[in-house]
């Protein structure tokens, strides 16, 4: 009976979730800014498209940095916030600190984006959720249509991020209950940790993988030493991927082949329950775009703020 309990309260909690993420992208619509700002969206693809342009690396920042904010009490621009007497940034963050980029990029298309609207009517967060899709798309990937209506939070939290921010040390099962507790499945798990098929990583993330794991290819485990020592060197960088700059299947393919650089990468492809996403999306293409893409739009609808909610902030750094 206990046991029959317990499954019961995990069915109703999932339930609950899934009726908040209805409810909450029901009040999101991809036509928000049509009659308030037309201009609104072309504004900020050209932001950051000369942005991509001056630096690629800064597509997968600016996606990162929309994960990010969503993990943390959803899709808020809670990330975009500096520290302040009452605020413990989410900058300063195990995940974020020392890592987490492009936040002029989007203090620039904030700054563009207010101007050319006349008065600032487009959030922080929907600009990072519109800035994530279109790194995306001028990296080689899918595009979708971003639900818009968000607003901005006016707090933050280092503890949550901490909490919350699934890490790179995650076994597959962690992750699992990590995604599930923001009303993700498995598909969606291994679908948004393709999102590394751009950018890198620091080696102080990947050094026990290299040194110290089996199931990782011994010629790329030996090169990485190289990269990332035992001890020191621990803002070196190793792409996540062969071209940490073009959206393809190449991550996935690397984990067939156990050369996934983050422990939580691999723990996808090692004899577990999502061995057949990776081998799907590795041969597949476009089911990973189509599953990436519908990953993105239910992880943009995580508990967003919205009507009367939070505020429409004048600088994305900082509460009005």
């Amino acid at each position: 009976m206990a046991s029959s309990s317990r499954c019961m309260f995990h069915l109703s909690v999932l339930l609950l979730l899934a009726l908040a993420n209805v409810a909450t992208s029901s009040l999101l619509s991809p036509h928000y800014y049509d009659r308030v700002c037309p201009e609104a969206l072309p504004t900020i693809k050209r932001v950051v498209k000369a942005a991509v342009a001056r630096e690629r690396r800064l597509g997968a920042s600016i996606l990162r940095l929309h994960f990010h904010d969503c993990f943390v009490n959803g899709c808020d621009a809670s990330i975009l916030l500096d520290s302040t007497p009452t605020i413990d940034s989410e900058k300063n963050s195990r995940a974020n600190a020392n890592s987490a980029r492009g936040f002029e990029v989007i203090d620039q298309i904030k700054s563009e984006v207010d101007r050319i609207c006349g008065r600032p009517v487009v959030s922080c967060a929907d600009i990072l959720a519109v800035a994530a899709r279109d790194s995306v798309v001028l990296l080689g990937g899918p595009t979708w249509e971003v639900h818009l209506g968000r607003r901005d939070s006016t707090t933050a939290s280092r503890t949550t991020a901490d909490a919350d921010i699934p890490s790179p040390f995650m076994d597959l099962g962690a992750q699992i209950e990590n995604y599930r507790r923001k009303g993700l499945d498995q598909r969606d798990l291994v679908a948004l940790s393709g999102g590394h098929t751009l950018g890198f990583a620091q080696c102080r993330v990947f050094r026990n993988r290299v040194h110290n794991e089996a199931n990782i290819d011994p010629g790329f485990a030996s090169k990485l030493r190289q990269t990332c020592p035992v001890s020191g060197s621990d803002s070196n960088l190793s792409p996540l991927s062969p071209k940490p700059a073009s959206f393809d299947v190449d991550y996935f393919k690397n984990l067939m082949k156990r050369k996934g650089l983050l422990h939580s990468d691999q723990a996808l492809f090692n004899g577990g329950s999502t061995d057949g996403l990776v081998r799907t999306y590795g041969s597949n293409p476009r089911a990973f775009w189509a599953d990436f893409a519908r990953s993105m739009v239910k992880m943009g609808n995580i508990t967003p703020l919205t009507g009367n909610e939070g505020q429409i902030r004048l600088d994305c750094k900082r509460v009005n």
